[in-house]
Formats: C-alpha cells, structure tokens, sequence
C-alpha cells in the first residue's frame, strides 16, 4: 500500500543562519560564545560554512528531490548596528533567494531565529518595551529589498520557547539542581559566565535579555508584540507574501491525576498566544517529541524509551497528535517548520520521517490542511551551546574540508519528496 500526497505538498528541510553560515559576528549568541570560560561546548566558528556554500547546498536539496528550503535571515547581520544596514548582507540574502528560485525551490523565511543584534540586547533585549518597533523596522527592510523573492514568510522562531527555558531555569534558582542535572560547581560555573556576558554586553546580569533566556509576562508580550508590528509592516509592503510564526510544541499527554497539569501546559504554550495569530496566515508547527504529566508534573522519559542525542524519547507518532490538536483551534493551514532527530543511526532517521509522514497523511486525508513538512535539519550543524555532537541532518559535512556527504536518510527522504509517495 502507498500513500499519496497532495499535488503542491511542500517537501523541505531548514537551516537557521547561526547555526549552519559561520562567523555571524555581531550577534548575541557569538559573544557568549567566544567568551573565555563560555558555557558553550564549542564556537561556532565557520560553522559548516554555507555561508559560503549555500549555492551548492541548494542545488544539492533540488538534485535529492526537495522542493523547499526554510532558512533564516540573520539580523545581526542586516543590520550590524542600530540603524546602519549591510547592503551586501541584503545581497548575500538576495542571492540565497534567487538560488532557490534557479532550482526550483520554494523559500520559506525566518526573519529572527533565536540570534539578536549585540546593539539590541545592550538596550534591552527581548524585554524592552521598544523590541517590537526595532524588529518591525528591521522586517520592513528586508521585505523593501527582498519581499518580492518571499512567498512565505515566519516572524519568529519557536516564539514560546522561553516559557519552558524559564522553568527550567526557576527549577535551578529553587534548588533543584540536582534533580535537572546541575551540580553545585556548574551552577557556580554558570554564574561566573553570566558575570562575563554581563561585562561582555555593558549591561547588569539580571537585564541581559537574550531570545533563549529567562523570560517575564512583560517579555512574552514584547515577543508576541514584535510578531503582529512585524505582521502589520510586512502586509504593507509584500502584500503577496503569507505571514505566520513558528512554535515549538510536545505531543501533551497524561496519566491518571495528572490531567489538569496538562492542560495547564497546553494553555500556557499555545493557547494563551491564539488571538495574537488569528490574523496570520499560517502556523508553523515544531515538534520533536512529547511530554507526559502526572499529579506531581511532568514525567521523565521512562528508562527503557529509545533515547535521542538530545535525551528525547523517540517520539516521532507525537506530530499527527500535536496538528489535530492546533487544527481545532487555529482554523489556518499548517507548515511542520521543524520536525527530525538528533542520532547516529540514520536508519532510526529514516524510520522516525516515515512515522511523522504517515501521520501528516492521516491528518491530510481527515481535511486537516497540511502544506508542507520542513524536515530539521538540511544539514549536521552547530547545535547552539551543545556545539557540533548532536546530529540531525540528511547531509553530514565533514568540517576539516566542508564536504558535504549526503546520509540515506537524505535519498530516502528525497524520493518521497520526488514521487509525491510514501510506501506504507
């Protein structure tokens, strides 16, 4: 048995600019980064250089079969300081653009991906009341140069991230360091590193306000602001564009007693957030994995689950679940933004897309609409303060030389991707 998918499906992979370009030096994230005694595992480097190589990149995306690519525009490198733009930065973009036009694949933008200009946090970051103004303005220049290359185009990335960012860490500031895997000497380590991101950006500790940081009420609504100014400007000036943001959700599952612990987090995730997106075109939809609550909170992945790189149960049946559960209540069609694997094993690749595309079918064939499935990630890349160990491409790249050598996963994929078909 096979099973068909709609003509005009969107099959691709994404990228973020930090992770995968190189040497985005005026970003936050390179700052903290490059910091001595950083709490990152690695620098970022040239990462795996397709800043350099996104020509070769995407035509290697079209010769595999994809017919989409989700990548993101670095701020920081449009606009490097407050009000000064990088007209070879808006070139280098508009060449990415074109080169996915020349191949035949549609571009899907992020304009923020968790990276911030070093100018933007030093005035206060994600928790400034000026945020969102800051970001229209940066959105409507980019979409002035390049909005006529965008057909789609995603605000923010993981826009609720910082909730679970957040409680993570009031575990720690509680005590329950241990119980999260923190001892003692890394949370010393942890406050003398924020003692030198403080000195690094000339702010206090407690007002260094990057995207994957602590986050108020205050903070939540400067993210979700910035969204609809950003929303409102780019209608104006691209009004052919479609225009929706990406969230990062679990498959939200309970066990007796802990029912209303779930709830509570789906409330809390997705559907605080819904009248901010009612205007938006689409929903970009992230997801890994699911969490399971009981009557004392969330549960921890059992002992004997198949694991992740990234300590995440195996969970690849949790997507279908998470679209019907956003399709009852966002009426908007739906782009699965990110949704893959870190592992070695890339035959557990190969099984977890198959399991995630049967569940896209299934939600397909009940008139949920699915355009699109943007598999995470094109490329083996720099995994934010993990470094480079934790794996998720189609494509490894050997770093000494930047080869890029695609996995089966990739041809796998790819063959889907090219016959509209996946063999049940």
């Amino acid at each position: 048995m096979t099973l068909q998918f709609p003509n005009g499906f969107l099959w691709g992979a994404s990228t973020a600019a930090h992770q995968v370009e190189g040497n985005n030096i005026h970003s936050d994230f390179w700052v903290m980064e490059n910091l001595e005694g950083s709490m990152f595992k690695e620098r970022s480097g040239d990462a795996v250089d397709h800043f350099r190589l996104y020509r070769e990149d995407i035509a290697l995306m079209a010769e595999l079969g994809l017919n989409a690519y989700r990548f993101s525009i670095e701020w920081a490198r449009i606009e490097p300081e407050e009000g000064v733009y990088d007209e070879s930065a808006i070139e280098h973009y508009r060449n990415v653009l074109k080169a996915c036009n020349d191949n035949n694949i549609t571009p899907i933008v992020t304009l923020h991906h968790f990276t911030t200009p070093v100018w933007a946090i030093r005035l206060g970051g994600w928790e400034s009341e000026e945020m969102p103004a800051r970001f229209a303005r940066y959105c409507d220049k980019v979409m002035s140069e390049l909005g006529e290359y965008i057909p789609y185009v995603c605000t923010i990335n993981e826009a609720n991230i910082s909730i679970g960012i957040t409680k993570v860490m009031k575990r720690h500031q509680a005590g329950g360091t241990a119980q999260v895997g923190i001892n003692t000497d890394m949370a010393a380590r942890m406050q003398t590193y924020m003692e030198e991101v403080s000195k690094a950006f000339g702010v206090p500790p407690e007002e260094v306000h990057s995207f994957l940081g602590l986050r108020t009420e205050k903070g939540l609504e400067v993210i979700f602001r910035a969204h609809t100014e950003a929303r409102t400007i780019i209608r104006q000036i691209s009004p052919n564009t479609q225009i929706g943001i990406t969230m990062s959700l679990y498959d939200v599952q309970s066990i007796p007693g802990g029912e209303e612990i779930a709830a509570h987090a789906l409330q809390e995730e997705l559907l605080q957030f819904t009248d901010y997106l009612k205007d938006d075109d689409f929903f970009g939809l992230q997801n890994y994995t699911r969490s399971v609550y009981g009557p004392d909170g969330m549960l921890p992945v059992p002992d004997d689950a198949e694991k992740t790189q990234m300590g995440n149960e195996f969970y690849p049946q949790g997507l279908e679940a998470v679209i019907r559960y956003i399709s009852k209540h966002l009426d908007k069609p739906i782009f699965v933004t990110e949704n893959g694997v870190a592992t070695d094993n890339d035959e557990r690749r190969i099984a977890f897309i198959d399991r995630a595309l049967r569940g896209i079918h299934a939600c397909i064939a009940d008139g949920i609409p699915v355009q699109g499935y943007m598999h995470w990630s094109l490329l083996d890349n720099f995994e934010w303060q993990l470094g480079f160990s934790k794996r998720f491409g189609l494509i490894a790249v050997d770093r000494a030389t930047q080869v890029r050598h695609p996995k089966p996963s990739a041809n796998h994929y790819g063959n889907i991707a090219s016959t509209n078909v996946l063999a049940d």
